[in-house]
Protein backbone atom coordinates (compact mmCIF):
# COMPACT_ATOMS: atom_id res chain seq x y z
CA UNK A 1 0.00 0.00 0.00
CA UNK A 2 1.77 3.21 -1.06
CA UNK A 3 0.28 6.36 1.60
CA UNK A 4 1.16 9.89 0.44
CA UNK A 5 4.04 10.88 2.67
CA UNK A 6 2.68 14.46 4.72
CA UNK A 7 5.00 17.28 6.49
CA UNK A 8 2.97 18.86 8.52
CA UNK A 9 4.30 22.17 10.44
CA UNK A 10 2.64 23.07 13.30
CA UNK A 11 3.44 26.94 14.64
CA UNK A 12 1.94 26.78 17.56
CA UNK A 13 1.89 30.49 19.39
CA UNK A 14 3.80 32.09 16.52
CA UNK A 15 4.17 34.38 13.60
CA UNK A 16 1.68 37.41 13.17
CA UNK A 17 -0.57 37.70 10.02
CA UNK A 18 2.29 39.57 8.15
CA UNK A 19 5.16 37.11 9.16
CA UNK A 20 2.81 34.40 8.22
CA UNK A 21 2.44 35.88 4.24
CA UNK A 22 6.25 36.78 4.06
CA UNK A 23 6.79 33.17 5.33
CA UNK A 24 4.78 31.48 2.83
CA UNK A 25 6.04 33.62 0.22
CA UNK A 26 9.67 32.41 1.00
CA UNK A 27 8.71 28.81 1.43
CA UNK A 28 6.38 28.63 -1.81
CA UNK A 29 9.57 29.91 -3.91
CA UNK A 30 11.85 27.31 -2.05
CA UNK A 31 9.61 24.19 -2.87
CA UNK A 32 10.13 25.33 -6.94
CA UNK A 33 13.47 23.77 -6.01
CA UNK A 34 12.44 20.71 -4.59
CA UNK A 35 10.87 17.78 -6.65
CA UNK A 36 8.72 15.96 -4.22
CA UNK A 37 4.76 14.61 -4.29
CA UNK A 38 4.80 14.66 -0.24
CA UNK A 39 1.05 16.69 1.40
CA UNK A 40 2.66 19.82 2.81
CA UNK A 41 0.60 21.51 5.44
CA UNK A 42 1.10 24.81 7.54
CA UNK A 43 -0.67 25.49 10.61
CA UNK A 44 -0.70 28.85 11.87
CA UNK A 45 -2.62 30.70 14.95
CA UNK A 46 -6.48 31.15 14.44
CA UNK A 47 -5.18 35.28 13.89
CA UNK A 48 -3.14 34.20 11.20
CA UNK A 49 -5.46 31.51 9.28
CA UNK A 50 -6.99 33.53 6.38
CA UNK A 51 -3.52 35.17 5.47
CA UNK A 52 -2.46 31.70 5.27
CA UNK A 53 -5.48 30.74 2.93
CA UNK A 54 -4.61 33.75 0.95
CA UNK A 55 -1.27 33.79 0.73
CA UNK A 56 -1.26 29.79 -0.23
CA UNK A 57 -3.53 30.08 -2.78
CA UNK A 58 -2.34 28.35 -5.69
CA UNK A 59 0.23 26.50 -4.71
CA UNK A 60 1.09 23.18 -3.43
CA UNK A 61 0.87 24.32 0.57
CA UNK A 62 -2.22 23.26 2.39
CA UNK A 63 -3.50 25.58 5.58
CA UNK A 64 -4.40 23.40 8.76
CA UNK A 65 -6.26 24.94 12.36
CA UNK A 66 -4.26 23.98 15.50
CA UNK A 67 -7.65 23.47 17.12
CA UNK A 68 -11.48 23.68 16.73
CA UNK A 69 -14.73 22.72 18.93
CA UNK A 70 -17.63 20.38 18.46
CA UNK A 71 -20.29 22.64 17.69
CA UNK A 72 -20.70 24.32 14.79
CA UNK A 73 -21.41 27.64 17.09
CA UNK A 74 -23.22 28.84 20.19
CA UNK A 75 -22.10 30.10 23.53
CA UNK A 76 -18.93 29.17 23.56
CA UNK A 77 -16.48 31.95 24.10
CA UNK A 78 -12.81 31.76 22.59
CA UNK A 79 -13.89 28.78 20.74
CA UNK A 80 -13.74 28.46 16.80
CA UNK A 81 -15.75 25.72 14.80
CA UNK A 82 -15.03 23.46 12.48
CA UNK A 83 -17.73 25.14 10.55
CA UNK A 84 -15.86 28.34 10.82
CA UNK A 85 -12.63 26.89 9.59
CA UNK A 86 -14.28 25.33 6.64
CA UNK A 87 -16.30 28.36 5.32
CA UNK A 88 -12.11 30.23 5.67
CA UNK A 89 -10.69 27.97 3.35
CA UNK A 90 -8.61 25.96 5.94
CA UNK A 91 -8.15 22.34 5.09
CA UNK A 92 -6.62 20.64 7.65
CA UNK A 93 -7.06 20.44 11.50
CA UNK A 94 -4.79 19.14 14.72
CA UNK A 95 -7.13 17.72 17.23
CA UNK A 96 -5.63 16.55 20.48
CA UNK A 97 -2.08 17.82 20.47
CA UNK A 98 -0.31 16.81 23.97
CA UNK A 99 -0.07 20.63 24.82
CA UNK A 100 -3.88 20.87 24.55
CA UNK A 101 -4.04 17.82 26.41
CA UNK A 102 -1.65 18.67 29.10
CA UNK A 103 -2.08 22.50 29.88
CA UNK A 104 -5.74 22.62 29.19
CA UNK A 105 -7.08 19.81 30.22
CA UNK A 106 -8.20 18.27 27.16
CA UNK A 107 -9.35 14.33 27.67
CA UNK A 108 -9.80 11.35 25.37
CA UNK A 109 -13.68 12.26 25.27
CA UNK A 110 -12.83 15.71 24.25
CA UNK A 111 -10.81 14.63 21.68
CA UNK A 112 -13.39 12.09 20.45
CA UNK A 113 -16.19 14.72 20.21
CA UNK A 114 -13.56 17.27 18.13
CA UNK A 115 -13.29 14.54 15.96
CA UNK A 116 -16.49 13.64 15.19
CA UNK A 117 -17.81 17.05 14.62
CA UNK A 118 -14.66 17.81 12.58
CA UNK A 119 -15.73 14.73 10.23
CA UNK A 120 -18.69 16.34 9.63
CA UNK A 121 -17.25 18.74 8.11
CA UNK A 122 -15.13 19.07 4.46
CA UNK A 123 -11.54 19.06 6.78
CA UNK A 124 -8.76 16.58 7.26
CA UNK A 125 -8.01 15.86 11.27
CA UNK A 126 -4.89 15.24 12.04
CA UNK A 127 -5.26 12.97 15.60
CA UNK A 128 -2.58 13.16 17.94
CA UNK A 129 -1.66 11.21 20.79
CA UNK A 130 1.77 9.76 22.52
CA UNK A 131 2.68 9.14 26.05
CA UNK A 132 4.47 10.53 28.73
CA UNK A 133 7.87 9.87 30.04
CA UNK A 134 6.63 8.76 33.04
CA UNK A 135 4.42 6.52 31.24
CA UNK A 136 7.48 5.32 28.88
CA UNK A 137 9.61 4.23 31.77
CA UNK A 138 6.65 2.79 33.48
CA UNK A 139 6.32 0.52 30.44
CA UNK A 140 2.82 1.95 29.36
CA UNK A 141 3.22 2.60 26.03
CA UNK A 142 1.32 0.16 24.54
CA UNK A 143 -1.22 0.59 26.91
CA UNK A 144 -1.49 4.38 26.52
CA UNK A 145 -1.30 4.76 22.93
CA UNK A 146 -3.93 1.52 22.48
CA UNK A 147 -6.07 3.10 24.67
CA UNK A 148 -5.80 6.63 23.08
CA UNK A 149 -6.73 4.88 19.84
CA UNK A 150 -9.82 3.57 20.35
CA UNK A 151 -11.19 6.65 22.58
CA UNK A 152 -10.22 8.70 19.89
CA UNK A 153 -12.04 6.74 16.96
CA UNK A 154 -14.95 5.83 19.05
CA UNK A 155 -17.77 6.29 16.69
CA UNK A 156 -15.75 6.61 13.82
CA UNK A 157 -17.66 5.57 10.51
CA UNK A 158 -15.72 2.78 8.44
CA UNK A 159 -16.05 5.12 5.27
CA UNK A 160 -14.44 8.20 7.33
CA UNK A 161 -11.03 5.92 8.22
CA UNK A 162 -9.56 7.15 4.75
CA UNK A 163 -9.52 10.88 5.82
CA UNK A 164 -8.13 10.05 9.18
CA UNK A 165 -4.31 11.42 9.90
CA UNK A 166 -2.66 10.13 12.85
CA UNK A 167 0.18 12.01 14.67
CA UNK A 168 2.04 9.60 17.21
CA UNK A 169 3.80 12.74 19.26
CA UNK A 170 5.81 11.33 22.28
CA UNK A 171 4.89 14.14 24.86
CA UNK A 172 8.82 13.65 26.50
CA UNK A 173 9.93 14.23 22.70
CA UNK A 174 8.43 17.56 21.81
CA UNK A 175 10.62 20.97 22.85
CA UNK A 176 13.10 18.59 24.61
CA UNK A 177 15.41 18.33 21.77
CA UNK A 178 15.01 14.43 22.48
CA UNK A 179 13.70 12.04 19.88
CA UNK A 180 12.75 8.71 19.91
CA UNK A 181 15.31 6.78 16.98
CA UNK A 182 13.76 5.43 14.04
CA UNK A 183 13.44 2.27 14.71
CA UNK A 184 11.49 3.18 18.24
CA UNK A 185 9.55 5.55 16.44
CA UNK A 186 8.13 2.62 14.01
CA UNK A 187 7.72 0.24 16.43
CA UNK A 188 4.58 2.73 17.86
CA UNK A 189 3.47 3.38 14.52
CA UNK A 190 3.03 -0.63 13.83
CA UNK A 191 1.17 -0.65 17.13
CA UNK A 192 -1.03 1.94 16.13
CA UNK A 193 -1.67 0.48 12.93
CA UNK A 194 -2.59 -2.57 14.11
CA UNK A 195 -5.04 -0.52 16.53
CA UNK A 196 -6.75 0.92 13.34
CA UNK A 197 -7.03 -2.57 11.87
CA UNK A 198 -8.82 -3.64 15.00
CA UNK A 199 -11.49 -1.19 14.76
CA UNK A 200 -11.41 -0.43 10.62
CA UNK A 201 -10.16 -4.11 9.24
CA UNK A 202 -6.53 -4.20 7.55
CA UNK A 203 -7.27 -2.56 4.40
CA UNK A 204 -8.48 0.19 5.73
CA UNK A 205 -5.52 0.69 8.36
CA UNK A 206 -2.97 0.39 5.57
CA UNK A 207 -4.85 3.65 4.19
CA UNK A 208 -4.44 5.68 7.09
CA UNK A 209 -1.52 8.17 7.41
CA UNK A 210 0.99 7.51 10.79
CA UNK A 211 3.17 10.85 11.11
CA UNK A 212 5.83 10.83 13.80
CA UNK A 213 6.04 14.11 15.81
CA UNK A 214 8.60 15.03 18.70
CA UNK A 215 12.05 17.10 17.80
CA UNK A 216 11.89 16.86 14.19
CA UNK A 217 14.27 18.76 12.04
CA UNK A 218 16.04 18.36 8.87
CA UNK A 219 18.72 16.12 10.77
CA UNK A 220 16.23 13.16 11.46
CA UNK A 221 13.56 13.57 8.79
CA UNK A 222 15.08 11.54 6.24
CA UNK A 223 15.53 8.53 8.60
CA UNK A 224 12.40 8.76 10.28
CA UNK A 225 10.52 8.70 6.86
CA UNK A 226 12.24 6.20 5.40
CA UNK A 227 10.72 3.49 8.18
CA UNK A 228 7.40 1.52 6.26
CA UNK A 229 5.17 2.66 9.54
CA UNK A 230 5.91 6.40 9.42
CA UNK A 231 4.21 8.29 6.69
CA UNK A 232 5.09 11.48 7.45
CA UNK A 233 6.17 14.16 10.30
CA UNK A 234 4.62 16.74 11.93
CA UNK A 235 7.25 19.25 13.04
CA UNK A 236 7.52 22.10 15.44
CA UNK A 237 9.89 24.58 15.94
CA UNK A 238 11.97 23.49 12.95
CA UNK A 239 8.88 24.44 10.96
CA UNK A 240 9.00 28.48 11.53
CA UNK A 241 11.70 29.01 9.24
CA UNK A 242 10.95 28.55 5.47
CA UNK A 243 14.50 26.60 4.87
CA UNK A 244 14.05 24.29 7.47
CA UNK A 245 10.84 23.23 6.40
CA UNK A 246 11.63 23.11 2.91
CA UNK A 247 14.63 20.99 4.31
CA UNK A 248 12.67 18.51 5.58
CA UNK A 249 10.21 18.47 2.56
CA UNK A 250 12.92 17.71 0.56
CA UNK A 251 13.56 14.20 2.48
CA UNK A 252 10.06 13.03 2.15
CA UNK A 253 10.18 10.07 0.07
Amino acid sequence: MTRTTMVAGNWKMHKTAAETRRFIIEFKNRLLAIDSRAEIVVCPPFVSLATAVDAARGTPIGVGAQNAFWEDSGAYTGEISPAMLEALGVGYVIIGHSERRTIFGETDEDVNRKLLHVLSRDLTPIVCLGESLDEREGGRTEAVVTRQVGAALEGVAPDHAARLVIAYEPIWAIGTGQTASSEMANDVHALIRRGLAAIFGGASADRIRILYGGSVKPANAESLMAEPDIDGVLVGGASLEAESLAAIVRCAP
